[in-house]
C-alpha cells in the first residue's frame, strides 16, 4: 500500500446494475479517469462502451505510461480531453474519481447520464520521494480502480 490519503469528501456510490457504456471522469484527464478507461477495456473489451474526460484538460502522465504498460496496456495513444470534448452523448454510467470532478459532472450535467456514481481515488502526484515511492502510489491507484471494476461487472 502506498501512503495516500483517503479522501473523505464524498462517500462512495456504487452503481446499481451492469452499464452497457462508461464514461470515467476525473480532474485533468491524466492519470484517473485515463487508468479506468483502459482497466475497463483490458477487462470488458467491447462489450462496454467506454470514454474518460477531465473537468479540465491536463497533460499526459509518464508514471501512468509506466505502470499501465506493467499489465501490457498501451497508453500511448491517450490524448487528454475535457468533458466538453467528448463526441459522445449519452453514457448509462458516469464514474468520477475525485471531489471536483464529481461536482463538475453533476453540475454540467454530464452528458445524458443514466446514473453518475463517485468512487473516491486518491491523487498520486502527491506522493513525493524516489521514483518506486511515485511509482508505488500509480499502482496503488491503478489496482483499486482495478478491484472496482471487477466488482461492478461481477
Amino acid at each position: 500500500m502506498s501512503d495516500l490519503p483517503d479522501v473523505p469528501e464524498l462517500m462512495p456510490v456504487e452503481p446499481t446494475k451492469n452499464p452497457d457504456s462508461v464514461l470515467f471522469v476525473c480532474n485533468h484527464n491524466s492519470i484517473r479517469s485515463p487508468m479506468g478507461e483502459a482497466l475497463m477495456r483490458q477487462r470488458h473489451g467491447n462489450h462496454v462502451f467506454t470514454a474518460s474526460a477531465g473537468g479540465r484538460v491536463g497533460e499526459t502522465d509518464p508514471f501512468v505510461d509506466a505502470v499501465m504498460a506493467e499489465l501490457g496496456v498501451d497508453m500511448s495513444n491517450h490524448e487528454p480531453k475535457a468533458l466538453e470534448d467528448l463526441d459522445e452523448g449519452y453514457f448509462d454510467l458516469v464514474v468520477t474519481l475525485s471531489p471536483t470532478a464529481h461536482h463538475v459532472a453533476l453540475e454540467r450535467a454530464v452528458v445524458d447520464a443514466t446514473e453518475v456514481v463517485y468512487w473516491p481515488s486518491a491523487d498520486p502526484t502527491v506522493v513525493t520521494g524516489a521514483r518506486e515511492a511515485r511509482l508505488d502510489a500509480y499502482r496503488d491507484v491503478r489496482d483499486r480502480l482495478g478491484e472496482r471494476i471487477e466488482a461492478l461487472f461481477s
